[in-house]
């Protein structure tokens, strides 16, 4: 692959919205519409400027974001979604130009794929959009990239809710969580409210930060070995796939409190506390099945980087770790499935050992050889690896986002929000975990028809002591599964 560039620059707004939002400015005349109306047009101006000066501007694909498109299927995509709950009903005319105003200030999330020889790219994306859309049932839907606008993103809404789907060759939750921040702000402050920056929230008046741009894998990409990935086949939930188009969800919604004072007496965190409650699950299923032989049970549990090494990136930077338990090699209890998870985070999730798997993922980027392979020969190689070795390599993914902040004047008008992995690329469930105040919300997303593995987990977390609300958008699954 050719060397990262620094390119910065802010996409070219419409000289239409430009107008219309005057136009709606001067209608309104009051302090709060003024202040956006100079957010637009400093947007506006500056993307002007900076479109002469710099000529063409495009994104070269950051280091996990080539992956995400070689796995596109007529009925799968890299789709995960954010959602935050608000405490009023959302005016849609209003989210739309918050929407309009916000997305100026990122510039990657406003594009187009495109594929040359060698590699993939994303260019600013000039067509009319993205629209925002009512809700529905099924979300998450495949996202072809020269369909429709060719936005890699969707907004929608839904009484309190506002949502955000995005295509993971964008970015990740971190990425995808400031661009709905930052969003929901300038919505707010469209209905008079006044909202600070800070936190996810960015200042929509700024340029972007080259940062942001940036491809941070490879700035950290030193290590002096690769280390090598051991792997085995893991046990894979069996399951009935559901027809195309429909994807399953169950939330559990709890108390932050609650759960923290039951992981603590496991003298766990929280994120170690629910990875053993997920394996615990996930045993038992294996457990209930016929079967051959036993295999391990494995997680796939993304790690954000930024924790580790400093990167204002809004694009993906993050690596997985794979906390397992082996029922080969005798029966578990729940404490030591606790203990085992406790440790191996402890191990594996550190500056050191991560810093050695950024190095091995950008060892094949770095390969002279592989940089001049047609696209279509690398498509086909990455799919079938995918396909046979990666994706048989674990049993179940779960991604926490940890607790969120948002600035002290944005608290009052926000109930909570949530978190889905979106479509599995194999019959199988992924689960999702964020919080907000005191308020944990757990999100399970499959695409096969039965609910043991959620059952089991919920249970779980019933026992401990911990009080659960269960929505779904399949249809009377809290009968099911309080049985």
């Amino acid at each position: 692959m050719l060397a990262m560039e620094d390119v910065f620059g802010v996409i070219r707004a419409g000289s239409l919205l430009c107008y219309m939002e005057w136009d709606y400015i001067l209608k309104k005349k009051n302090d709060a519409y003024i202040n956006v109306e100079k957010e637009l047009d400093n947007g506006c101006n500056l993307t002007k400027r900076r479109s002469r000066r710099e000529g063409k501007v495009w994104y070269k694909l950051d280091l996990s974001a080539i992956v995400y498109p070689t796995l596109q299927r007529r009925d799968f995509s890299s789709v995960y979604r954010l959602s935050v709950v608000l405490k009023e009903p959302v005016k849609p005319d209003v989210l739309q130009k918050a929407v309009d105003i916000a997305l100026i200030r990122f510039p990657t999330y406003k594009t187009a794929m495109r594929k040359g020889l060698f590699w993939r790219y994303l260019e600013p994306n000039h067509r009319p959009g993205p629209f925002v859309q009512k809700d529905i049932r099924n979300f998450c839907m495949p996202m072809p990239f020269k369909a429709g606008s060719r936005y890699l993103l969707r907004v929608y809404y839904y009484d309190c809710r506002i949502s955000l789907e995005a295509h993971h060759c964008l970015g990740d939750g971190t990425g995808g969580m400031c661009v709905l921040q930052t969003i929901t702000a300038v919505y707010l402050r469209l209905l008079g409210h006044s909202i600070s920056n800070g936190y996810f929230v960015l200042d929509v008046n700024e340029a972007p930060d080259p940062e942001e741009l940036e491809d941070a894998y490879m700035r950290y990409a030193n290590a002096k070995v690769c280390p090598p990935r051991p792997g085995e086949k893991t046990y894979r939930v069996r399951g009935t796939r559901e027809p195309f188009y429909t994807f399953n969800i169950v939330d559990g919604i709890m108390s932050v409190k609650e759960v923290m004072e039951v992981a603590g007496k496991y003298h766990a965190t929280i994120t170690e506390y629910l990875n053993s409650v997920l394996l615990y699950a996930l045993l038992k299923k294996q457990n209930s099945e016929w079967h051959l032989k036993l295999r391990p049970v494995k997680i796939a549990m993304p790690v954000n980087l930024r924790r580790f090494f400093p990167s204002k990136t809004l694009r993906n930077f993050i690596t997985m770790v794979y906390p397992a338990i082996d029922p080969r090699l005798g029966e578990y209890s729940f404490d030591e499935i606790v203990n085992q998870v406790h440790n191996y985070m402890r191990y594996y999730i550190n500056e050191k050992f991560l810093r050695g798997d950024i190095t091995t993922n950008a060892s094949t980027q770095r390969n002279p050889l592989i940089r001049v392979v047609p696209l279509f020969v690398k498509d086909f190689v990455v799919r079938q690896f995918y396909t046979r070795v990666q994706d048989k390599n674990s049993s179940a993914g779960l991604t926490n986002m940890g607790a969120l902040k948002v600035p002290e004047d944005m608290k009052p008008y926000i109930e909570r929000f949530d978190i889905y992995m979106g479509q599995p690329f194999s019959s199988r469930t992924n689960c999702a975990v964020i919080s907000f105040e005191d308020t944990l919300t757990i999100n399970f997303a499959s695409n096969i028809m039965e609910t043991d593995v959620e059952r089991y987990f919920f249970r779980k977390l019933v026992e401990d002591g911990i009080h659960v609300t269960i929505e779904s958008n399949r249809e009377s699954l809290q009968e099911s599964l309080s049985h």
